[in-house]
C-alpha cells in the first residue's frame, strides 16, 4: 500500500486492465455563468462504465468542491485515481489538488499541454482588486513536471498521491495518439456536446 506522509492510499495497480479512473474536462462560453464539467469513468482497457456532471462558476472558487461532489455523486468505491484536464479552469477557478487528494485518498493528476512561465500577471489583470488570494492558491499548486509521451508529445503535470514514474506510465497507457489521454479526450467531447445543446449544471 502506498503511503504519503500519514495518508494511507489505495494501491495504484497500473498493470490491471480493469483499473478505473475518473477523467474530468470542461467546456464553457466566455459569457456563461458556469462551465460544464463532464466526468468519465474509464477502465484501463478503455471501456467506459460511468458518467457524472457538474458546473463550476466562471471567475469563481468552487471548482474543487464541485469535483468532490462529482466523485460523491458516483457512489463508487472502485475509482483508483482522478485525472483532470487542467487545474486552472473556468477563467481562473483554481482546483486545490491537495485538498482533493487529502479528502479522497486516491491519486489526483492534473494535465496540461503547453509550457508556460506562470499566470500571475494574467490573474492580476483579470482580478485587479482581489488577485492576492487567487495568486496564493495558484502558487500552492507547485511547479508542473514535463513528461514526453511515447507519442513524442509533451504534457505537463501536477500530481498528488503518486510518483512521477507512475504518472508517466499511466499517461502513456491512456494516450493512443497525440498528447491528450483518451479518457480526457472523451470527457472533453462530451462537455462540448452538452454545451452546444445548451445544458447547464
Amino acid at each position: 500500500m502506498l503511503i504519503i506522509g500519514e495518508t494511507k492510499m489505495r494501491p495504484l495497480h497500473l498493470e490491471k486492465k480493469g483499473l478505473r479512473g475518473l477523467a474530468i474536462a470542461e467546456s464553457f462560453r466566455p459569457k456563461s455563468k458556469k462551465s460544464i464539467l463532464s466526468g468519465i469513468v474509464m477502465r484501463g482497457d478503455f471501456v467506459i462504465d460511468g458518467f457524472v456532471f457538474g458546473g463550476a462558476t466562471l471567475d469563481g472558487d468552487d471548482a474543487t468542491n464541485i469535483i468532490l461532489q462529482m466523485y460523491d455523486d458516483l457512489k463508487r468505491s472502485d475509482i483508483n485515481y482522478i485525472i483532470i484536464s487542467g487545474l486552472i479552469i473556468s477563467l481562473y477557478n483554481i482546483i486545490d489538488i491537495k485538498k482533493i487528494h487529502k479528502s479522497l485518498k486516491i491519486p489526483i493528476i492534473g494535465v496540461t499541454y503547453h509550457d508556460s512561465n506562470g499566470i500571475e500577471d494574467s490573474i492580476k489583470h483579470h482580478f485587479p482588486d482581489s488577485y492576492n488570494v487567487k495568486i496564493k492558491n495558484y502558487q500552492k499548486l507547485g511547479i508542473r513536471k514535463k513528461i514526453t509521451l511515447n507519442t513524442s508529445s509533451d504534457v505537463f503535470v501536477r500530481y498528488e498521491g503518486c510518483t512521477l514514474k507512475e504518472v508517466d506510465y499511466l499517461l502513456n497507457t491512456l494516450t493512443l495518439h497525440g498528447s491528450i489521454p483518451e479518457p480526457l479526450r472523451v470527457a472533453q467531447l462530451l462537455a462540448k456536446s452538452l454545451l452546444q445543446k445548451g445544458l447547464s449544471f
